[in-house]
């Protein structure tokens, strides 16, 4: 197992102390501490249907928004949830799908808009549609105005200290996972993405200078089959891309544009038989005002894959602190590693 699968899944009383999970993410989001304690409110949700204005109690969009300070949501049974616009969460709040088969598709579907400390965990994520204005219940009970929305499966914007781990993502409309406008402080781990063309997009655009303060550790995926690009892309910002699985890609595994200092550890790439073998995709690199820290370490390449690197290698260490730190494996051992990336089936006897 890996170092956030040891922390938890070893114990198979894992359901009586679903909060344990918090204490394992590692990475730049650190460790959720601030997701437990005596002061958290258990949510279970019961009704899979959702009403955008005024939710109803049991619905998951009642407890990701209308419950004021920590929130732990977990699932009565296995439901698909459909919902009709953009899913809001709030701060201090942890959706946890373990043990049942939970589906979320629909509208905008998941949005972390100016929030921290949020944990999503063990969804499957899919077929999200584009959303025009408007109108949905926000963070504290609050109505809020959005604006248009593209059709990611998860989209951050100006978040913190956010972890999503152990989901399914595929075919969205546009992308599966999208941080931006100056969030900062995410790990993505134990994800498995797949049946997309944009997958990862980390920076908003190329005139966002915010997001040169954006950390996001991106460790344990599985990405493919039939991904095309943006595993992720990066902006601006710094990623550390470690101990993932590549099944192939069409355009790129790795992309970005305005300088992002990205840090490629231990990765497994396999290239398609045909096509584009070269990961890394670099939009402005040749601009000598604008120097990359773009390399690989450790990484292994099947089926003719390579990496073309850039910069100053020093320049790209992560500087994790102690409680984000972790242990990087070789990358023999990424297919072992990622074995049981996506959203979980746990059995009856509370295994996992």
């Amino acid at each position: 197992m890996n170092a956030i699968d040891q922390c938890w899944k070893l114990n198979t009383n894992w359901r009586r102390s679903r909060q344990q999970l918090a204490i394992c993410s590692v990475g730049f989001a650190g460790k959720m501490a601030n997701n437990v304690g005596k002061d958290v409110i258990l949510y279970k949700v019961s009704d899979p249907s959702d009403d955008p204005v005024s939710p109803k109690k049991g619905t998951l969009r009642y407890g990701a928004t209308m419950i004021t300070g920590k929130v732990w949501i977990t699932f009565k049974r296995n439901m698909n949830i459909k919902l009709e616009k953009p899913l809001l969460i709030s701060s201090y709040t942890a959706i946890d799908g373990r043990g049942v088969n939970v589906g979320i598709e629909g509208f905008g579907c998941l949005l972390v808009y100016k929030a921290t400390d949020v944990i999503i965990h063990g969804l499957r994520i899919h077929h999200c549609k584009a959303q025009g204005p408007s109108t949905v219940m926000g963070p504290d009970g609050k109505q809020m105005q959005l604006g248009q929305m593209d059709g990611d499966a998860i989209r951050l914007v100006s978040a913190s200290k956010v972890w999503i781990d152990h989901n399914t993502l595929f075919s969205c409309q546009d992308g599966l996972l999208d941080v931006t406008l100056g969030s900062t402080f995410v790990t993505v781990s134990n994800n498995w993405f797949r049946d997309q063309d944009k997958v990862m997009l980390l920076g908003h655009d190329d005139g966002f200078l915010r997001d040169k303060g954006m950390k996001v550790t991106v460790a344990f995926n599985h990405f493919g089959p039939n991904c095309n690009q943006r595993m992720p892309r990066g902006r601006h910002g710094y990623a550390h891309v470690t101990n993932n699985l590549y099944q192939g890609w069409e355009q790129y595994a790795i992309g970005g544009s305005m300088s992002p200092s990205i840090k490629s550890e231990s990765n497994y790439f396999i290239a398609p038989k045909s096509g584009k073998k070269e990961v890394t995709w670099r939009n402005g690199i040749y601009e000598k005002s604008k120097p990359w820290n773009f390399y690989s370490v450790g990484d292994l390449f099947k089926n003719g894959a390579s990496f073309f690197q850039s910069g100053r290698r020093g320049m790209a260490r992560p500087t994790y602190t102690k409680e984000q730190s972790f242990k990087v494996g070789d990358a023999k051992s990424v297919k072992a590693l990622t074995r049981s990336a996506g959203a979980l089936k746990c059995s009856r006897t509370l295994r996992c």
